[in-house]
């Protein structure tokens, strides 16, 4: 049994994460795994175990890639060709269609379709939802990570919903307890300090960091704590200025893109996610699996989905800072159990994802 994955990540997205996790315990189970990819781009993966290549195509485009793709579907010919996101599903379709054969194709999509593409130019939106309805639908199988994109993805792209699988992603790690364990060198986690808000993501307009910002200045003039984001991207400066602005820059720090985060999870008094749109949610999930208490925007999909309609964590509308202050005042006010936090990461654990992703593409023995 081969997979090939094709996928082209910036090496430090969720994608890279799912990966990283995903085939080395696919790889475990007796499946063959190349992980196919172009120069410049992720995914960055850990050294793979026998069975398993990470092997880049010598362009740094995914359109050039195609006639690479095609050479090697036809030299290998895998059981199932398995690509991420829009741009590179296309040239997957492109390329198996091209290559003749009995490959099968699955395509996946991490995230709410039409939530993404609302954020996106004219052109974008109908390049994206032109291939999505005309292409989609003749692929062997399509994942996405949670219900509401199925949903989401059924109605936008006129599939059929039983044509789309929802497969949980891999998110928590047999390691996790061991890497949260690390020590953490910023001082603001210190035994004895003010509790610590803590956010993870890029630093975009879509992961909305800005709402957090707002709701942590609202929330300072009640108790006092600091707030952490962890993550790199365009609206840094911006974040700065906002705080800046609200008299709390010095209760905020962006230390950039950190390898390991479970540490900073796992000391955090409160994680907060406040996107305004997902596909699932990863770092909601990674916090709660290490017992953090989290509050959520209820942005379409995942978060509702992960903290089961309020169960495991409070929701507020998205970007509605009032709402989330309140919160995560409560949270830190009244912390609910960290044991029992970490049921709502349980069908999120790597060995659950492998076995649900060979089931769905039909790679079981």
């Amino acid at each position: 049994m081969k997979l090939a994955i094709f996928a082209a990540t910036s090496g430090h997205s969720g994608v890279d994460r799912i990966l990283a996790n995903l085939v080395p315990a696919m790889i475990g189970r007796g499946v063959r795994v190349d992980v196919l990819g172009i120069q410049g781009h992720g995914p960055e993966l850990p050294a793979l175990p026998a069975g398993g290549r990470h092997l880049r195509f010598p362009v740094r485009h995914v359109a050039t890639a195609l006639p690479y793709l095609v050479r090697y579907l036809r030299r290998e010919r895998p059981r199932v060709l398995l690509a991420d996101k829009d741009r590179v599903n296309r040239t997957a379709w492109l390329a198996r269609r091209l290559a003749g054969g009995d490959t099968r194709l699955a395509l996946r999509l991490g995230t709410t379709v039409s939530q993404n593409l609302a954020s996106r130019s004219w052109l974008d939106r109908v390049v994206q939802t032109g291939s999505m309805r005309l292409l989609y639908r003749h692929a062997d199988h399509v994942l996405v990570p949670s219900l509401g994109a199925a949903d989401d993805l059924a109605a936008y792209a006129g599939l059929a919903r039983d044509a789309i699988r929802v497969v949980a992603n891999p998110v928590v790690r047999p390691d996790m307890a061991a890497l949260a364990a690390e020590p953490v060198a910023h001082p603001w986690f210190a035994a004895g300090a003010p509790p610590v808000l803590l956010g993870v993501g890029e630093l975009s307009t879509r992961k909305d960091f800005a709402t957090l910002v707002r709701a942590h200045a609202r929330l300072v003039e009640r108790l006092d704590c600091r707030l952490v984001i962890l993550g790199e991207g365009r609206q840094r400066d911006a974040l700065m200025r906002l705080a800046g602005q609200l008299g709390t820059a010095d209760r905020l720090d962006l230390p950039g893109f950190v390898a390991n985060p479970y540490p900073y999870m796992a000391r955090a008094a409160a994680f907060a996610l406040t996107s305004r749109w997902e596909g699932l949610g990863i770092v909601l999930v990674e916090a709660l699996a290490l017992g953090t208490p989290a509050a959520a925007c209820d942005c379409p999909s995942g978060p509702r989905e992960v903290l089961a309609d309020g169960r495991y964590g409070p929701l507020v509308a998205v970007a509605d800072d009032a709402a989330l202050a309140d919160a995560l005042e409560g949270l830190l006010r009244r912390p609910p159990e960290r044991e029992a936090l970490k049921a709502a990461a349980r069908p999120y654990t790597v060995a659950a994802s492998a076995e649900a992703y060979l089931a769905a593409l039909e790679l079981t023995p």
